[in-house]
């Protein structure tokens, strides 16, 4: 009789035991759930950060390729300005 008395004390001191050990691990896994989340959401954050920097990014270079375009354009205006004074000095010379 006292061992079967001590075998069910056993039984239930280990299921005391075990149902605790549930308890933290459900508490564990709620945490670790909460910070995956966090962690999710700080990712989509930064995904959105990236993404109006990469926006960014392009209208830069865009802007950088217009002003090199007026260059460009600035450019020609003066060639061609010169190639008609040229042109002039050519008519003077053949008169």
């Amino acid at each position: 009789m006292k061992n079967i008395n001590l075998l069910v004390s056993g039984i239930e001191f280990k299921s005391r035991r075990l149902v605790n050990l549930l308890r933290e691990l459900q508490n564990e896994r709620t945490q670790l759930t909460e910070k995956v989340n966090k962690l999710q959401q700080k990712i989509e954050e930064q995904k959105e950060i990236i993404k109006t920097l990469e926006d960014k990014n392009k209208i830069i270079k865009i802007a950088k390729s217009l002003d090199k375009g007026k260059e460009t354009l600035d450019s020609r205006l003066k060639i061609n300005e010169l190639v008609r004074e040229i042109d002039k000095c050519i008519e003077l010379l053949n008169k």
